[in-house]
């Protein structure tokens, strides 16, 4: 979501727009103001302690972000004609600030963008502690009511806000995530290789993304096992890109550190590489030092990681929940599968990686397909969606 916003803020600002984006300040040497570029400004607001805090904590300080919001504006002289709100806390925020700043002559227009949604991830949940409280789902319910527009990343979480949120259809544009294609396109496979420290003979399976349990790393690892039994002589690695390792793994996260015993219980630790979290210009070389990028996500609204992947070129599995999915046409089903279903995965992973005619044409289509999702266009799109919401 943070590259989200950030990449769209830029695309904005570079269109003539005035952008301002307000967050929470997470650390006292946060300057109050970043400069990030021309029309473009960061301001980080004090809310709560200045430090990390547990996602599900941060509700409590909303009150207190509205307020410092509207201070600063009020001390700086700042009026805006729309307020996009990003996830559900910003949407709770949002909604007290249109109050505070709407008047009987104009109603500022708050356009949503939810990200993922709590009934869905509900739905996949593994257990209580993997389960979105109330207060979340209440706050969804109200902004897809009080949104004057709501972008939805793909066709799939466009029926679901239609159909299990009762969101008014008119108020909702698809219009899905765009990629910088700047820095996610091809470089030689050599050359990446090279840079991620890669043997240039191993057959590279990546995931990369968050580490939580709805992303479905476990089956991917099943999957891998599966492989490595059924191929033997395949010299096979499972790239782990994402989460924090530069600890003992003692201090891991706790799903990390479900992970790593798991690739202990299949006996593939040496088949699995725990990578850890890479910036997005070091990105592009994971991908592409990968043969089979693999998205195993029980649901994924869309699938950024997946739009990155294609960009360079690089064939991408993933399952047939993911906003992406929409994208794969008939002719390359070998790419769609179904959540929890190692033994399909495998059979994917295996084709792909022994048919290297195949996965050349499948990559050159798809990269040409997803080119088209430059954040320039994205931005274009949603400029619209502002425009029709102060009409």
């Amino acid at each position: 979501m943070n590259v989200y916003v950030l990449e769209l803020a830029k695309q904005l600002a570079a269109l003539g727009h005035v952008v301002d984006i307000f967050t929470r300040c997470q650390d006292t040497e946060n300057p109050p103001i970043v400069q990030v570029a021309d029309r473009l400004r960061l301001m980080h607001i004090v809310a709560g302690p200045q430090a990390n805090v547990p996602k599900k904590s941060l509700i409590q300080y909303i009150p207190e972000f509205v307020e410092n919001v509207a201070l600063f504006c009020k001390t700086e002289q700042l009026t805006y004609d729309v307020m996009h709100c990003h996830y559900y806390m910003s949407g709770i925020a949002g909604i007290q600030l249109q109050k505070l700043w709407s008047t009987p002559e104009k109603t500022l227009p708050i356009i949503s963008t939810f990200h993922t949604l709590a009934l869905m991830k509900n739905l996949v949940a593994r257990g209580e502690l993997e389960t979105e409280d109330a207060v979340r789902l209440d706050a969804e319910l109200e902004l897809v009511k009080m949104s004057n527009a709501i972008i939805a990343p793909s066709e799939s979480d466009a029926s679901y806000l239609e159909y299990l949120y009762e969101a008014d259809p008119s108020k909702i544009c698809v219009i899905p995530p765009g990629v910088d294609t700047k820095v996610f396109h091809p470089i030689s496979k050599a050359k990446a290789r090279q840079f991620v420290g890669a043997d240039p003979k191993e057959k590279i399976v990546m995931f990369v993304g968050r580490i939580e349990p709805l992303k479905g790393i476990d089956m991917l690892m099943y999957a891998i096992k599966v492989v490595s039994q059924d191929e033997p002589e395949l010299p096979l690695k499972l790239y782990i890109v994402g989460g924090d390792i530069s600890q003992d793994v003692s201090l891991w996260s706790a799903e990390l550190q479900k992970l790593e015993k798991l690739r202990k219980l299949l006996r593939i630790p040496k088949v699995v590489k725990f990578v850890g979290q890479k910036p997005q210009h070091e990105l592009a070389y994971y991908y592409n030092a990968a043969d089979v990028v693999v998205m195993p996500s029980h649901y994924e609204s869309f699938g950024m990681t997946a739009l990155e992947a294609m960009t360079c070129g690089v064939p991408v599995i993933t399952t047939n929940v993911a906003g992406i999915s929409s994208l794969i046409d008939e002719r390359k089903r070998a790419l769609l599968t179904s959540v929890n279903n190692p033994l399909l995965l495998a059979s994917q992973i295996e084709y792909l990686l022994t048919h290297p005619k195949t996965h050349a044409e499948i990559s050159a289509e798809l990269k040409a397909k997803v080119n088209t999702l430059e954040w320039k266009n994205v931005a274009e799109q949603i400029v619209e969606v502002y425009e029709s919401c102060l009409k």
